[in-house]
């Protein structure tokens, strides 16, 4: 961070996601994968790619910066619109890379993303969503839609699908929250936030997590 700390945010070590040799890092781990095991796909969530606002101060990222800036250190002020947008397009490029590294395996093979709900994201997680959706990025574009109840779960869905465009609909599938610690969704909730993705259109659903549809207190 600013202040040449780790940056820790949510219960998380953050490596910079700006560093192109994390961003290396992190792509030999998902070819691994490809190479070596039969999926359809990869999927990146609310931590790929991402990296807090806070974030983006180690010495790589800062020698980028500096070297596209006429020798001007990044701005103090982690927030600072420009200091976002500009580490921000460095994640979009590096999805942009990602993708191709899978594709080239393959076109079948999927790139989904579940992402942190826009603009929330890219203010908070430099997670430019509406780009990845907007430019072809990604195949299945996955919002966390989590909220509580049904009120909250259906302007949350109402906003969201405000950023796709009509031409994009039909690669947006909400993501519910069904199970978070004690929590298991009301039935009633659950029922209803189907019924809402109908209705506007959406023709799918990720739940989070598995454990939700089972078990002791889960939807039966």
């Amino acid at each position: 961070n600013s202040n040449g700390q780790l940056l820790v945010k949510n219960g998380f070590d953050w490596m910079a996601s700006t560093n192109p040799e994390v961003q290396n890092f992190m792509t030999s781990l998902v070819t691994e994968v490809i190479d070596n095991y039969d999926v359809d796909g990869i999927q990146g969530d609310d931590r790929l790619p991402a990296m807090p606002t806070e974030g983006g101060y180690d010495s790589v990222t800062v020698a980028i910066y500096k070297s596209e800036h006429g020798g001007a250190n990044p701005p103090n002020h982690a927030q600072n619109t420009e200091w976002v947008r500009w580490r921000a397009n460095k994640l979009n490029d590096y999805f942009r890379r990602l993708r191709d590294s899978v594709k080239v395996r393959g076109d079948y093979l999927i790139v989904s993303s579940a992402p942190s709900i826009y603009p929330w994201g890219y203010d908070n997680y430099l997670q430019d969503s509406k780009t990845w959706v907007d430019s072809g990025i990604v195949d299945n574009f996955i919002p966390q839609l989590y909220r509580y109840d049904l009120a909250g779960y259906t302007s949350l869905l109402n906003t969201s699908l405000s950023y796709v465009p009509q031409s994009k609909r039909d690669i947006f599938f909400a993501g519910i929250l069904i199970k978070s610690g004690t929590y298991f969704i009301p039935m009633d909730y659950f029922l209803g936030s189907i019924t809402a993705n109908r209705n506007k259109g959406v023709k799918g659903e990720t739940f989070f997590f598995y454990e939700g549809l089972k078990g002791e207190g889960g939807i039966r």
